[in-house]
């Protein structure tokens, strides 16, 4: 393996200049669209940084990066089809009607009670981010899990969370009886 001092080696940066447009056009190719692919070439690039010392031979840094890159690609797809994007206005029907009382009723126990409920692969990641106001990167760190897995378990545990608030808020709501019906039931005896 080349010393690090060797001339011949290209230097990071030497390899950012050579490959970051044929490497860009290449993700935008596959990822059709400006964000998708720069994110693409930027965890290319990280992971050149983090791992390329490996790569014995340094004539490949060219086919390694291209490689890497279309593997990233590739994992994002798969995490998109598993955790599909869709837009708030398109289901918006679906989620639950949460009245704007709910949050002035909430108090620290029924939060904390509700959030036991919650599954634990989803509970560690909030408290971790709103509890103990971790962000993402530290999370990820704590949970030996990527950021992207970490935003998606915040995102479904804020989910079940305010899913369960709501029944919460529900059974509250049934168990009170409001004056208006006892009057009423009064001036009808």
């Amino acid at each position: 393996m080349p010393s690090p001092a060797d001339p011949d080696e290209p230097s990071f940066e030497q390899a950012i200049d050579a490959h970051y447009q044929p490497l860009y056009r290449f993700a935008f190719s596959l990822a059709k669209g400006e964000s998708e692919a720069s994110d693409l070439v930027q965890q290319t690039f990280y992971l050149w940084a983090a791992k390329g010392h490996q790569l014995r031979d340094r004539t490949k840094i060219k086919s390694w990066l291209f490689t890497t890159l279309h593997r990233e690609f590739l994992a994002m797809v798969r995490r998109r089809k598993r955790f599909e994007h869709e837009e708030i206005s398109e289901i918006e029907h679906e989620l639950p009607s949460v009245a704007p009382t709910v949050a002035n009723d909430l108090d620290a126990g029924t939060a904390m009670d509700a959030l036991q409920e919650i599954d634990e692969i989803y509970r560690a990641p909030l408290c971790l981010f709103y509890l103990d106001q971790h962000s993402y990167k530290e999370i990820a760190d704590i949970l030996g899990a990527p950021i992207g897995t970490v935003m998606s378990r915040l995102s479904r545990g804020k989910a079940q969370l305010r899913a369960a608030l709501v029944d919460r808020t529900k059974k509250r709501e049934n168990k009170v009886v409001s004056m208006d019906s006892h009057s009423r039931a009064d001036d009808k005896a």
